[in-house]
């Protein structure tokens, strides 16, 4: 007779905490929609951004990142998370991301208010860093999309009306918890 330790099964730390993830965002999202368990999600991400800002300030020794660091620490955060971000293009009004594999996998796939992570990890550190940031997610793999493309906004009124706004205090614009001026 075979035993539990025994059978190969699909099942370690990484795949148990991306199927808790899931399921929390799922039953958010199902108790109280969309919007709602995209705000809740971004209060995490708020946190998770900051804590994740410092660790780079402190690793890099300095009390502000360049924007060529935040880039760099965007990209660099989630492939340490195994995703595959990479920067397709930056300038002093924008960071343009590409993303080919999400750090939840398979679990992100029709549950888009999981990408409030990003959104909201990516706008803390931006906005604390750079003063300002508006985060617009032209593409998601949650929704389908073969890949994400996000776009980072670092002027005030320089993006579309579609994004998050973040600012220099990493509290995000009035309309909700963790939600900018029109939900991404």
């Amino acid at each position: 007779m075979s035993q539990p330790v025994d059978v190969e099964i699909d099942l370690d730390r990484d795949v148990f905490l991306r199927t808790l993830v899931r399921e929390l965002a799922t039953s958010l999202e199902s108790v109280i929609g969309l919007e709602e368990a995209s705000g809740y999600i971004s209060l995490v991400g708020q946190a998770v951004g900051t804590q994740i800002d410092d660790m780079y300030l402190k690793a890099l020794g300095t009390d502000r990142l360049s924007r060529e660091q935040v880039a760099e620490a965007l990209v660099d955060l989630k492939r340490r998370i195994k995703g595959d971000f990479y920067l397709i293009e930056h300038d002093e009004t924008k960071i343009v991301l590409g993303n080919r594999a999400c750090p939840f996998a398979e679990k992100v796939l029709g549950r888009e208010s999981m990408c409030m992570m990003t959104s909201n990890v990516f706008g803390t550190i931006a906005a604390r860093n750079l003063g300002y940031a508006s985060v617009e997610l032209q593409e998601t793999i949650a929704r389908g999309d073969a890949g994400c493309r996000v776009v980072v906004h670092l002027v005030p009124g320089g993006g579309p009306t579609s994004g998050r706004e973040y600012f220099a205090d990493a509290e995000p614009a009035a309309g909700g918890p963790g939600a900018g001026t029109v939900p991404a």
